[in-house]
């Protein structure tokens, strides 16, 4: 469990692809201006981070709510439940629908109505132009970005990637930049303006969230910006991505 600001903590735990494969997962803890707190994703943490985070939350007593907010990340979701069942427990329309015998919140995160709740504390972003839940469930590209205003931390989930290099190789090789999921092509909606939506949607961020400086990105890693550094490597994301974009176009004139 690390300690990113006053107020802003992430977790990182692991996630096997085919029980070999350690890509990674994540869940943050963010303080909310009333002093109480609200986590972001389920991660079912264990020794230290689990101590850590009780002791963080005064035995969970101080968590509000459980915020899930990527509709294909729910399997640690019943455990973490468990860990803090007094707390709220928000997610999408998905964790809904796969787990309905959890005690959810009736409204999901990726509404606007649900986001205003929790306003004062944090800004919510959810890119327009794909599927947020995407029938191919191998697409994971929508979520609901989270910006921690106190800190100006952001958490998100697969929507943004951080690739990192193998650990014997991050020495040497320059740090990753932020980049937008690979999967994009496969998730922009089957009609004209699509690609469009999705593009003004990134520029958008680039300059409302222009000030952030850590962005904490699942499965893969925390990433330190430098001044400026949000804006620049999302619109340079955004460039990277314009092939598909302009394939997208074409196809739907």
């Amino acid at each position: 469990m690390r300690q990113l600001s006053d107020g802003f903590w992430n977790l990182r735990g692991k996630f096997k692809i085919a029980g070999v494969i350690d890509i990674g997962t994540q869940m943050s803890v963010a303080r909310r201006a009333n002093g109480r707190f609200i986590i972001l994703d389920s991660y079912s943490a264990d020794g230290a981070d689990r101590e850590q985070l009780l002791s963080l939350t005064d035995g969970g007593r101080k968590v509000d709510a459980i915020i899930n907010v990527h509709p294909f990340h729910t399997l640690h979701c019943r455990a973490f439940h468990g860990l803090f069942p007094e707390a709220r427990l928000i997610g999408t329309r998905r964790h809904r629908d796969k787990l309905p015998d959890l005690p959810w919140e009736q409204g999901v995160i990726e509404d606007a109505a649900v986001q205003a709740e929790f306003e004062e504390d944090f800004a919510f972003s959810v890119p327009r132009g794909v599927d947020f839940i995407c029938p191919d469930e191998s697409v994971h590209v929508a979520s609901v970005l989270v910006r921690h205003r106190a800190s100006g931390i952001v958490h998100v989930d697969d929507t943004i990637n951080v690739f990192q290099p193998p650990r014997l190789l991050r020495a040497i090789l320059p740090q990753p930049k932020l980049r937008f999921h690979p999967m994009l092509a496969k998730a922009l909606q089957n009609r004209p303006g699509a690609a469009d939506e999705y593009a003004a949607w990134a520029r958008l961020l680039a300059e409302e969230w222009s000030d952030t400086r850590i962005v904490c990105a699942a499965h893969s890693a925390i990433r330190t910006l430098p001044q400026g550094g949000w804006r620049a490597e999302l619109l340079s994301a955004l460039d990277a991505v314009e092939k598909t974009l302009k394939a997208h176009r074409a196809a739907h004139r």
